[in-house]
């Protein structure tokens, strides 16, 4: 079981930057890929990259176009997205979300766990 709770969220301009947290809980968070998804209103939820449990190898979406990075403190619990060039496009719940095994899913339905996400809202 692990529980899963973001931070970081906020508004911020086009072009600025933003660093979410999601700190985890348990102590086999070293077992989990931990990965982060976006939902704008009206939309579904969609995926925006994950990592890998140990390897810290990373997979994204394509829109990330090499402005998002994601990494991961084992040793503190933690999972982050640092996040540039934002633009209005990017504006959604984000989500962090745990599961077993390979890092390439982007179902939300083949995560295991989520936590309750923050808002970013980027303004033009």
């Amino acid at each position: 079981q692990v529980q899963l709770v973001e931070s970081g969220g906020g508004l911020v301009q086009a072009g600025g930057s933003l660093r979410l947290s999601c700190a985890a809980s348990g102590r086999t968070f070293i077992r989990y890929a931990m990965g982060w998804f976006r939902q704008a209103p009206g939309k579904e939820r969609e995926f925006v990259g994950a990592i890998h449990s140990r390897s810290g190898r990373t997979y994204y979406a394509d829109f990330v176009k090499d402005r998002f990075t994601i990494s991961r403190d084992n040793a503190r619990n933690m999972v982050y997205v640092q996040m540039n060039s934002l633009e209005p496009e990017d504006t959604g719940v984000y989500y962090c979300a745990a599961r077993g095994g390979a890092i390439e899913v982007v179902t939300p339905r083949e995560w295991d766990y989520w936590g309750q996400g923050t808002q970013v809202t980027v303004s033009s």
